[in-house]
């Protein structure tokens, strides 16, 4: 039987294959790391725990607003998007792509990967 660090490594990489994804990370709701494959793995813990805060600000804002519960957080730079999504009450991933990276594909992948990390966990 695979341990769950054995199978978010499994998650990770297929996503990584997806054009245009230069890192992954799955995080606890509140911010810790739980795996990543990430080029500066140094700033992972970091990495997760922000976009942790931030997904949990997003949910904050739009339920006061009564407009349910955020799928998503997308913020984009001048040199790539990052993606937060959660993955089940207990986890979430966060997806890093390059500049030019097209959404479409992006997304779909996200999500489907989202979950299968909800399940794992």
């Amino acid at each position: 039987m695979k341990s769950t660090s054995n199978l978010l490594e499994k998650v990770l990489t297929d996503l990584k294959k997806v054009g245009g994804v230069e890192a992954a990370a799955v995080a606890s709701r509140d911010g810790l790391l739980l795996h990543s494959i990430m080029p500066m793995e140094q700033y992972a813990e970091t990495f997760a725990a922000m976009s942790a805060t931030m997904l949990g600000a997003a949910e904050t804002a739009v339920t006061e607003l009564d407009k349910g519960i955020p799928e998503r957080v997308i913020v984009e730079s001048e040199h790539g998007k990052l993606i937060t999504i959660g993955a089940g009450p207990k986890g979430l991933l966060v997806v890093l792509t390059t500049q030019n990276a097209g959404l479409g594909l992006i997304l779909l992948e996200v999500e489907k990967a989202s979950k299968l990390i909800k399940d794992i966990l």
